[in-house]
């Protein structure tokens, strides 16, 4: 019989079932609001921003919670977020480029 360790990142608990719950309530009402905003006409002007900080929104608690990138250690998250900031620049840059911002 062989002995399972119980991993822990840096000593600490990972989320419980009610906070999975929670999270997965919370990103279905923000895509109910990403779809509310698409078809309300009067905010077609600030759809972009909008739309991108409602993403942004999602992508955190799904890469914070659901890849557990919030347990991890930090030079993880530091690895993972200084390219995806990079990434980001450049995808603002190109809508303000394009007049889309």
């Amino acid at each position: 019989m062989t002995e399972h360790t119980d991993v822990r990142h840096a000593g600490e608990a990972h989320a419980s079932t009610r906070t999975y719950l929670v999270i997965a309530a919370i990103l279905t009402i923000i895509t109910i609001i990403e779809v509310g905003v698409f078809y309300v006409p009067t905010l077609h002007a600030i759809l972009p921003p909008t739309l991108i900080i409602l993403s942004a929104a999602k992508f955190t608690l799904v890469v914070g919670f659901y890849m557990h990138l919030k347990y991890d250690h930090s030079l993880f998250r530091a690895v993972f977020l200084f390219p995806l900031a990079i990434a980001l620049a450049v995808i603002v840059g190109l809508l303000f480029l394009f007049r889309v911002l």
